[in-house]
């Protein structure tokens, strides 16, 4: 139950979150897109930059001219407060985001590949019972868990004409996640407790296709409907269940001696959901970008260690803008980019038959050019507000601020000496 809890490990964290909803399944779910989609909520399927890489819709890597390298990556900061009604608590987390290169093979082929994050886990949770007729009888029961799912991808896009272009990256998933529950008496050293861990390891394969088709009406109005499909699968995963039975300090400090460790391989089966995402860019005079993103999981057809009941569907609904006051203009903030968002997240968490928590946020940033080059700082804020959906579960205010660095050169230019 995530009722009576504590939290551990308030300094900065290598698992990059705290979040006492990333016990469940493959964890917390990461953010798809770079700096300049962050700040703009998480919308992504229409953008068509070529200053910025779009690993989200593959078929926007042709938005990349023949002369162009970019490099790109990106960390961000964590401060979440924890609270459910009764106690509070802090956390905080750094994390490396993504790290791509992006660039054009071919008259009609653009081409991006680097490392992304897939999921996180990592929380440290207790509930003490108290006998207050006999301490020795008071028991501790923690949750606590730790892992994550990373992948590395390449991809390709194809311009077809014009106006329409595809791409696809495929993805090495890899990863190990493991859960684990501890029974044990702290006013007593020799009763014996419990532990139990669930394991599961990924090494898999992961598809990813787009589509984006751009539309140029007037002057000064331009729109980019982009779509994104991947297929949901079973993954290529190796499961197992481990018990331990021993005293209460032999199970605390972890003793190599006095423990009775049985572990059993599972044969069974864990898999990624089909997702399907449609969005909007409009942009007005090569200054103003407006995006709306929808993203659709089917996680409720998702089995996870043989548990096909485990998940709910996820969706989530973005909204975006950016402002570029002048493209050429000489004054640095006339070149800066201004961008802010909003969105609405359903995440996949199931608890007791039902969606554990629903989560909202708003995100502002903007993108600063190095002088005399063409490459950009950005940096974002973003907020969020993740509430349980009965009163005893756990709700969460997280502060986050994102710094990427989008490095633009001039590649396979020839110089001409008279």
């Amino acid at each position: 139950m995530l009722m009576s809890f504590l939290m551990a490990g308030v300094a900065f964290a290598q698992n990059n979150t705290n979040s006492p909803y990333s016990r469940y399944g493959y964890g917390q779910l990461a953010d798809q897109g770079a700096s300049n989609s962050r700040a703009m909520g998480g919308v992504a399927y229409g953008l068509r930059d070529k200053q910025h890489t779009n690993f989200a819709n593959p078929a926007s890597y042709t938005a990349v001219d023949s002369l162009t390298f970019i490099f790109e990556g990106g960390i961000s900061l964590q401060n979440t407060n924890f609270d459910n009604g009764t106690l509070k608590t802090n956390a905080k987390n750094t994390s490396l985001d993504y790290l791509s290169m992006h660039f054009r093979v071919g008259t009609r082929f653009g081409m991006s590949l680097g490392l992304l994050p897939y999921a996180n886990v990592g929380y440290d949770m207790q509930n003490v019972i108290k006998d207050n007729s006999d301490a020795t009888k008071t028991y501790a029961i923690n949750y606590f868990g730790e892992g994550g799912l990373h992948q590395a991808y390449v991809g390709l896009g194809y311009k077809i004409n014009r106006k329409f272009s595809i791409g696809a990256n495929i993805s090495y998933l890899w990863g190990d996640v493991e859960h684990a529950m501890m029974l044990t008496f702290p006013y007593n050293d020799e009763a014996f407790g419990f532990m139990s861990r669930d394991h599961v390891g990924i090494n898999s394969i992961k598809f990813d296709f787009g589509a984006q088709y751009s539309y140029q009406f007037g002057k000064k109005h331009f729109a980019t409907f982009g779509a994104v499909f991947s297929p949901g699968y079973n993954l290529n995963n190796r499961s197992y269940y481990q018990e331990i039975i021993g005293s209460t300090s032999a199970i605390v400090n972890g003793s190599s001696s006095g423990l009775t460790i049985k572990e059993t391989d599972l044969n069974v089966k864990s898999g990624i959901p089909m997702t399907f995402g449609a969005g909007v860019a409009y942009i007005y005079d090569g200054r103003l970008t407006v995006g709306l993103d929808v993203t659709y999981q089917a996680w409720s057809k998702v089995s996870f260690m043989g548990n096909e009941d485990a998940f709910v569907d996820r969706t989530k609904v973005a909204v975006g803008a950016e402002y570029l006051p002048d493209p050429i203009g000489r004054s640095f903030l006339k070149r800066t980019k201004y961008r802010i968002g909003a969105y609405y997240n359903a995440p996949y968490y199931k608890l007791d038959d039902v969606r554990a928590s629903k989560e909202f946020g708003v995100s502002a940033g903007f993108s600063i050019p190095v002088l005399r080059s063409r490459s950009y700082v950005n940096i974002s804020g973003q907020y969020a507000r993740v509430k349980g959906q009965t009163a005893d579960f756990i709700h969460e205010n997280q502060l986050r601020v994102n710094i990427g660095v989008t490095f633009t050169e001039r590649w396979f230019y020839k110089t001409r000496v008279n």
